[in-house]
This record gives structure tokens, C-alpha cells and sequence, in this order.
């Protein structure tokens, strides 16, 4: 059974950083496409970070491309999102995500959507 679990959320002032974990279960990381995805309601799920095994490429959006990093550890089967600069706007729930085995490449599966697993989710309120 594959389980997801983040980490590391919470209030952070603007300007600051947070790094996201996310603890992987069931599967290991070689050969499983992992992105990190965000929902501020009413916006629609957007997907902020993916990287996939098929491609070996990382992609993010513009909205946070230069700020946020996706890294995967194969070894503790963790994936993390380090953010930085961090505006009021990237204020929502984020959710980490997987997909094995790796169908498709990194910016496919953060355009799309289209993984099979899922975390519960984690809120980052970005607020003085």
C-alpha cells in the first residue's frame, strides 16, 4: 500500500522560507514520478513542482519558478519542497503526490495532474 505523508507546514511570515517533506511508503523513488501541488479555493489545484524518473528533469511553473525546489532523497524515500521568497499568495494547502510506475514526463504530471497517489495535505499560511 502506498502512502504519502507531509511535513513541515505552517505560518511563515512573508519574505521567509519553509521546506516541505513528504515521507514515502510502499514504493521506492526510482522509478515512481513525485510533484508537489497547491489549492488556495476558489483557484484550481496547480501543480508548483514535479520531477520524473522518465525525463530525469525537474519543472515548475513561472508562478514559482527560481523560488521553489523539488529534491528527492531515494535512500529515506522523501520528497521536499523548499520555498523561498514566500508572498502572501502561495498561501494554501500543498499536497504531494506520486505516480508509479513514471508514465509520463515532469512537466506533464505537474500540467495534468495525473497521479495515482496522494497525501492528505499540509496548509502554508504566508501572513504577518
Amino acid at each position: 500500500q502506498v502512502q504519502l505523508v507531509e511535513s513541515g507546514g505552517g505560518l511563515v511570515q512573508p519574505g521567509g522560507s519553509l521546506r516541505l517533506s513528504c515521507k514515502v511508503s510502499g514504493v521506492g523513488l526510482d522509478q515512481t514520478a513525485v510533484g508537489w501541488f497547491r489549492q488556495a479555493p476558489p483557484k484550481e489545484r496547480e501543480g508548483v513542482a514535479c520531477t520524473a524518473p522518465s525525463d530525469g528533469s525537474l519543472w515548475s511553473p513561472d508562478s514559482v519558478k527560481g523560488r521553489f525546489t523539488i529534491s528527492t532523497d531515494k535512500i529515506k524515500n522523501t520528497v521536499d519542497l523548499q520555498m523561498n521568497s514566500l508572498p502572501p499568495e502561495d498561501t494554501a494547502v500543498y499536497y504531494c503526490a506520486a505516480d508509479y510506475p513514471d508514465g509520463g514526463g515532469s512537466a506533464w504530471y505537474c500540467r495534468y495532474g495525473f497521479l495515482k497517489f496522494w497525501g492528505q495535505g499540509i496548509l502554508v499560511n504566508v501572513s504577518s
